[in-house]
């Protein structure tokens, strides 16, 4: 597996236009993990995007609260390890983030409902 991936590499080097070849040879470009990862991680940010149009009480506060605390503990992660990996830092940011906005309108959901909620 590892020389199949080498020997793709190798031929994409040859078509990777001068301009982009800094790019391409940083030590967290497409050469490596470290661009991919973050790359694919993108998709739950969309994923908790989509989840905006979720009512309320069918969001899950565990979930939200994991996906919270992972997006803000790995984006400080991303910028102690060498290289810095900036897009990693960016998108466990969205993912903190999102996870944070979710967590709000679980909270304020079950605060309104208890308002609404008389007492006999």
């Amino acid at each position: 597996m590892a020389a199949a991936y080498r020997s793709v590499i190798k031929s994409l080097d040859k078509l990777v236009p001068a301009k982009f070849a800094p790019l391409w040879n940083h030590p967290a470009g497409p050469k490596t993990i470290f661009f991919w990862a973050p790359t694919f991680k993108w998709s739950l940010v969309i994923a908790a995007i989509g989840d905006l149009q979720r009512p309320a009480e069918k969001l899950s506060p565990t979930q939200s609260a994991a996906l919270s605390g992972t997006g803000f503990i790995w984006s400080r992660y991303s910028l102690v390890i060498i290289p810095k990996n900036y897009s990693l830092f960016a998108v466990n940011m969205f993912v903190g983030l999102t996870g944070l906005y979710q967590l709000k309108r679980i909270i304020a959901y079950r605060y309104s409902a208890k308002e609404t909620v008389t007492p006999e």
